[in-house]
């Protein structure tokens, strides 16, 4: 005689879902809010599936990060980066700055180019194919990694044209791959709270579908820390499984944990100072478990800081990032750091942990 689900010992459930049990949102919450010895049992079980599902490497991708404004209609109460027009520390890189940047870029190396703006009140669908062109001109044979749905529904609406139509001319002027942000958290009630001028759920998984749909893949985030509950994080995972399991699009889940300092949403007394470590552990160990058809999970050093990123690599994830060389949006929200990592540091990191640094592409392909 079986246990019900929710008095299922923690061993039983866990050595279940390694052996291919597919968790439910019940166990997942289950699972997300498990304190004391349990989150190290519950991120062990989590690094004996990456290892079996994305071996033992710890990859990363060498990459440069590009700001092309952060001038925005929104004002997203988690984000301290947006500006308005007139603001004094306003910027907007013109085609030239972006094809200068993209070639700086290249000679650096890079494998990838990532490419997320503000939705500046000027922008329309061809600014973002503009963007695109400028940086395909100034680094030839770069993967353009760029864009996200909230900006290919801002794009289309202002050109009058449909949100496939975007995604064809976007790929037409170099988009290798798109970005899977503006999900932040993919439940309605939450998104009215932390980010009301952002597509609802359905619009950002019917764009992602389209763009997979089209031969354009994506990653898959969430951004959490705000104050949304556990149920909430584990309705985001059970959107981003479903359209895995339709379209096989999304090249990696990558969990942002939220950078409070300087946003609205901490400053008016809205949201919580971030997510604890407990928090950070369990969302990758979970994703890992939970998201049993996506390959690869981030620890992301830029939101985490590479002492807790290495944690997360014993607690599900198998891939580092990348280099990014520069970052604004996480500084802009008051994070540490000078928006670089080294490979080197990456190589000592992974060191530390018994396992091996490999480069890869944007796409998980094996570099050397």
């Amino acid at each position: 005689m079986t246990s019900p689900p929710g008095t299922r010992p923690l061993s039983r459930l866990l050595a279940d879902v390694e052996g291919g049990h597919r968790l439910t949102a019940a166990e997942g919450e289950r699972l997300l809010t498990a304190t004391g010895p349990a989150v190290l049992t519950i991120a062990a079980a989590a690094d004996r599936v990456r290892a079996r599902h994305a071996g033992e490497a710890v990859t990363f991708v060498r990459n440069q990060n590009l700001n092309v404004t952060n001038l925005c209609v929104n004002r997203c109460g988690f984000c301290g980066f947006s500006r308005r027009e007139g603001d004094p520390d306003a910027f907007l890189l013109s085609l030239d700055q972006v094809r200068d940047a993209a070639r700086i870029a290249k000679k650096r190396g890079v494998t990838e180019i990532c490419t997320v703006s503000g939705l500046a009140p000027h922008f329309t669908g061809q600014t973002y194919t503009a963007i695109l062109g400028a940086c395909r001109e100034g680094a030839p044979g770069v993967h353009l990694h760029a864009g996200n749905p909230q900006e290919i529904a801002y794009g289309a609406a202002r050109s009058g044209w449909s949100t496939a139509e975007q995604i064809d001319l976007l790929r037409a002027a170099g988009l290798g791959s798109l970005c899977g942000t503006a999900a932040e958290i993919l439940v309605d009630e939450v998104r009215r709270r932390i980010c009301p001028g952002k597509v609802r759920t359905a619009e950002w998984a019917r764009i992602i579908v389209e763009a997979h749909r089209a031969g354009v893949p994506s990653t898959a985030t969430i951004m959490y820390g705000t104050g949304e509950s556990a149920a909430d994080r584990v309705a985001h995972l059970g959107v981003l499984r479903d359209i895995q399991d339709e379209t096989g699009g999304f090249t990696e889940f990558v969990p942002l944990s939220f950078v409070h300092y300087r946003t609205p949403l901490y400053r008016s007394g809205r949201a919580p100072a971030g997510a604890t470590g407990r928090e950070d552990v369990l969302m990758t160990a979970v994703a890992r478990l939970f998201l049993d058809n996506i390959a690869h999970v981030q620890a992301s050093w830029v939101k985490v800081g590479t002492k807790l990123a290495g944690i997360l690599l014993l607690s599900g994830a198998d891939d580092l990032g990348g280099t990014l060389y520069e970052e604004h949006i996480t500084s802009a929200a008051g994070g540490s750091g000078d928006g670089y990592l080294d490979p080197a540091e990456m190589a000592r990191l992974a060191a530390d942990l018994g396992r091996p640094l490999r480069e890869r592409t944007t796409l998980y392909e094996r570099i050397g």
